[in-house]
C-alpha cells in the first residue's frame, strides 16, 4: 500500500496534464499512487491516461461532477495514509513531497502541511510574483483574514483529516470549496508550511463575468458556515473574511479577460464596507491604483501594463524560485 495519494481531477486539461503528471513522476519521493480522475472530460485525456506505462498511475473516469465532486472520488478511492492534491495545470518542484512527508512523519500533532507557490502564466512562465504562507500552528483566525492557502495543489493531509472534517462541498465546486476545507481543518488540526516555492500556480483568466457572480456566492457560502461552526470568541473575525473575499472579486473582475472596472469598483467599496480599516492598507492602494489605471488608461492600455509589470517582476525572480 502507498504511503501517498496523488490526486489530479481535469476536464477537458490535455493541453496543460502530461506536463503535470510528467512533475508528479519526476518527484524524488516515490511511494505513491496517482489518481487521474477524468471528469467527464470530452478531450482523449481517459485515451491519453490509459497508455500510460508507470503501475502507478490509476485512471478513474466519470460523469462531470465539478472539481470538488472528482477530488472526493479521488479520495474515496486511494489507498494512502497521507492525501495529496494537485490540479491538472498545476506543476510540483521535484522534491516537494519528499519535504512534505519528512513534515508529517516527523510532527504527529500537524494535520496539513503546505508550501510557498510561484505563479507562472497561461504559458508556463513565472510571473514573479511568489506567495508566502507564514502561518502554522492553530491558524484558523489567520485563515478567515485571508486564505493563505491560495492554491490547492500545495497541500499534503493526513487520510485521517477527512474522516473528521468530511469531504470537500460539492456545490462550492471551483469557488471557495478549497477555503471552505481549510478552515475546517485548521478548527481542530496543527498546519506547518515549507517556506519555499515549491509549488507553481498556473494563472489563467477567467472568461465569463457569470463567473464572478458564483465566486460571490460561494465565497458567503464559505464564510456563512465558518461563522456557524466558530466558537463564539471568534465569530467577530469573520467580517474580516468577508472584507478579503470581496477585494477578491475586485481583482477577479480586474483580471478577467474582459476586464470590468465597475464591478470591480463595486466589490472594491463592498470590501471597504465590511471592514473600514482596510482603507489605509497597501493592499488597498494596490487595488485602488489599479482601478484607477483602468478607468483612466481603458481595457487595452491597462492589460499592456500588466504585462509590463509582470515582464519586469519576473527578471526580479530569482533563478530558484522558478527552477522546475
Amino acid at each position: 500500500m502507498p504511503q501517498v495519494s496523488i490526486i489530479i481531477p481535469t476536464y477537458n486539461m490535455m493541453a496543460y496534464l502530461p506536463e503535470t503528471i510528467g512533475s508528479v513522476l519526476a518527484q524524488t519521493y516515490t511511494d505513491f499512487e496517482l489518481i487521474v480522475v477524468d471528469d467527464g472530460s470530452k478531450d482523449n485525456t481517459s485515451e491519453w491516461v490509459d497508455q500510460l506505462s508507470d503501475p502507478r498511475i490509476r485512471l478513474i473516469t466519470q460523469a462531470n461532477m465539478g472539481l470538488a465532486g472528482a477530488i472526493n472520488t479521488g479520495i474515496t478511492n486511494s489507498q494512502g495514509e497521507y492525501i495529496a492534491l494537485i490540479d491538472a495545470d498545476d506543476l510540483w518542484s521535484p522534491t516537494k513531497l519528499e519535504q512534505q512527508v519528512a513534515v508529517l512523519d516527523h510532527h504527529p500533532e500537524v494535520g496539513i502541511v503546505n508550501t510557498w507557490v510561484t505563479y507562472m502564466n497561461d504559458a508556463g512562465a513565472s510571473t514573479g510574483r511568489i506567495v508566502k504562507s507564514e502561518a502554522e500552528g492553530y491558524i484558523w483566525q489567520d485563515l478567515i483574514k485571508a486564505n493563505q492557502i491560495e492554491c490547492g495543489s500545495v497541500a499534503l493531509i493526513r487520510r485521517s483529516c477527512f474522516d473528521e472534517v468530511g469531504l470537500f462541498q460539492i456545490d462550492l465546486n471551483a469557488y471557495g470549496q478549497d477555503w471552505d476545507m481549510w478552515l475546517r481543518l485548521a478548527l481542530k488540526y496543527q498546519f506547518k508550511v515549507i517556506r519555499q516555492p515549491l509549488v507553481y500556480y498556473r494563472q489563467r483568466a477567467s472568461s465569463s463575468s457569470r463567473n464572478l457572480l458564483q465566486m460571490e456566492r460561494g465565497l458567503n457560502v464559505v464564510l456563512a458556515k465558518a461563522e456557524a461552526a466558530a466558537p463564539k470568541e471568534l465569530k467577530s473575525l469573520v467580517k474580516h473574511g468577508y472584507s478579503f473575499a470581496y477585494f477578491c472579486l475586485a481583482w477577479k473582475a480586474l483580471q478577467n479577460t474582459q476586464p470590468d472596472s465597475k464591478a470591480a469598483q463595486k466589490y472594491h467599496q463592498i470590501a471597504l464596507g465590511k471592514d473600514p480599516q482596510k482603507f489605509w492598507t497597501k493592499e488597498n492602494l494596490r487595488l485602488t491604483t489599479a482601478i484607477a489605471l483602468m478607468r483612466i488608461f481603458g481595457q487595452q492600455n491597462y492589460l499592456k501594463i500588466l504585462d509590463r509589470m509582470q515582464s519586469w517582476r519576473s527578471k526580479l525572480t530569482p533563478a530558484s524560485a522558478i527552477e522546475k
